[in-house]
């Protein structure tokens, strides 16, 4: 029996093996409830009502918590997303189930037309995707489902068919999204980031003329308060980009929005090393891939740290006609503060990002109980507003890592203990508001559940357990 079936059984004779029995309202009992009424079967949908698909970034986040309960749904979690791969080794942030109706989520299958606009990409003929991607965290997923239950991985072939998927996933993001030329990943659309709403896009998103208000309709607000989603203005920007990248048959490199982004190549590099474990433990050498993330972690220093910042900057590439690196983003998100998951940054680095991470701008075991998304004092600063300021527990799971791979045990401490508190008195909120922990967004939420779990059963050997190598560079 999966361990999710145990937890939800009322059994006064069961056991956990790896954590002492509770009561029926425990942490971990409340959140094997939540991934249970998630799973369709074959994947965990991040929200029955607001996200009924299978989203990227997410199910790396569910499986990443789900090998506490089962390892084999999670390793399933996985390998339903990676068969919507596409030819040129996208992995699409949106992988559609076919038995929601199309008015559900927006934008539809209808909209991305992926069999058809995507069929030089390479996109899948036999399920329906979205065509733009979501951030990499896939490689260090599957590294961490394999070691919850190694033996069972390798009787499936788990890592041996999951290596070439990722492989060219990250072929795909190191050559075909070097948009800037300097060797790192560029996002082509807000989504991809992830962090949708983030004001990091304010400044790019302005160049970009919104598709007519007539031409679509928001499925989001049927779910979620106006003050609190995107501004019908971004989000007619949002579907231009979109709108204009599928018409141009998915090629990258030609769209109006082309941004570097600290997080997105943070978790590749991350990835990247969990890359060379897996392919070290499928008997291959992977000296070249942990190589390969070292350089790109020398790119993401070169290119967008800002030292008067005291925290990586996104780069606009499209930003500065006279210079061909582009320009800084002057906006201080969350974002910024997630490459300490990187063993290999320089300790000078470390020291700059974790004192901006505690100072005014994120109040780090100060003034917020949970890290907000965005700068305390930026102009555009929000508590509620969807990426604007609010905090999300997916980013105070990368935080928790990060601080603990660098060796900041007290404040990944307390990360860790306002996470699980928050998680467990919204009832797994998609977000909170940073100052006061109120719920935001759905309840019930998968990736808060997942990582809540995950978080329960963490120890402090991070980078042998993440597959990261090295130690800081002086």
């Amino acid at each position: 029996m999966d361990r999710s079936a145990q937890l939800i059984t009322p059994s006064a004779t069961r056991s956990i093996a790896y954590d002492p029995p509770g009561s029926s309202h425990s942490l971990h009992v409340r959140a094997a409830r939540v991934l249970e009424g998630n799973w369709t079967g074959v994947s965990t949908v991040p929200s029955r009502s607001l996200y009924p698909h299978q989203w990227s970034w997410d199910s790396a986040f569910i499986a990443i918590g789900l090998r506490h309960l089962s390892p084999l749904r999670a390793q399933t979690e996985l390998e339903t997303l990676l068969a919507a791969q596409w030819g040129d080794g996208r992995v699409p942030h949106i992988v559609f189930n076919p038995s929601v109706p199309l008015d559900a989520y927006f934008p539809s299958p209808d909209f991305w037309r992926s069999s058809t606009a995507g069929r030089a990409a390479g996109a899948p003929r036999t399920v329906q995707t979205s065509g733009i991607v979501q951030p990499p965290v896939h490689a260090l997923a599957v590294w961490l489902v394999h070691r919850a239950d190694p033996g069972l991985s390798r009787a499936r072939g788990f890592l041996a068919r999951m290596y070439p998927r990722l492989a060219a996933w990250h072929r795909y993001l190191l050559h075909r999204r070097d948009l800037g030329g300097g060797g790192l990943a560029s996002v082509v659309h807000p989504w991809e980031q992830g962090m949708d709403n983030s004001p990091a896009w304010d400044l790019p998103l302005s160049r970009v003329a919104p598709a007519p208000a007539r031409s679509f309709r928001r499925a989001d607000l049927d779910h979620g308060a106006a003050e609190d989603r995107p501004t019908d203005l971004d989000y007619g920007r949002y579907v231009r980009l979109a709108t204009d990248y599928r018409d141009a048959g998915y090629a990258d490199g030609g769209g109006e929005f082309a941004v570097e982004d600290p997080a997105f190549n943070a978790l590749l590099i991350a990835s990247e090393h969990a890359l060379a474990r897996i392919a070290e433990e499928l008997g291959a050498p992977g000296t070249a891939r942990h190589a390969r993330a070292e350089r790109l972690t020398a790119a993401l220093v070169d290119r967008l740290w800002d030292p008067a910042s005291g925290m990586f900057l996104c780069r606009d590439l499209r930003g500065s006609a006279q210079d061909r690196r582009g320009a800084l983003i002057p906006e201080r998100g969350v974002s910024g503060l997630l490459p300490l998951l990187l063993p290999g940054l320089p300790r000078d680095i470390v020291t700059a990002v974790v004192r901006t991470a505690s100072g005014p701008h994120f109040g780090l075991g100060t003034t917020t109980r949970l890290l907000p998304s965005y700068d305390l004092l930026g102009e555009a600063f929000d508590p509620h507003r969807y990426w604007r300021g609010p905090a999300w527990f997916n980013t105070a799971w990368l935080l928790e890592r990060g601080l603990r791979t660098q060796g900041e045990h007290r404040r990944a401490d307390a990360v860790r203990e306002s996470a699980l508190e928050l998680a467990g008195t919204t009832d797994f909120a998609e977000y909170v508001d940073p100052y006061t922990g109120e719920a935001c967004g759905a309840t019930g939420f998968s990736w808060t559940a997942a990582l809540a779990l995950d978080l329960l059963h963490s120890d402090t050997t991070v980078t042998a357990d993440m597959g990261l190598k090295g130690g800081n560079r002086r």
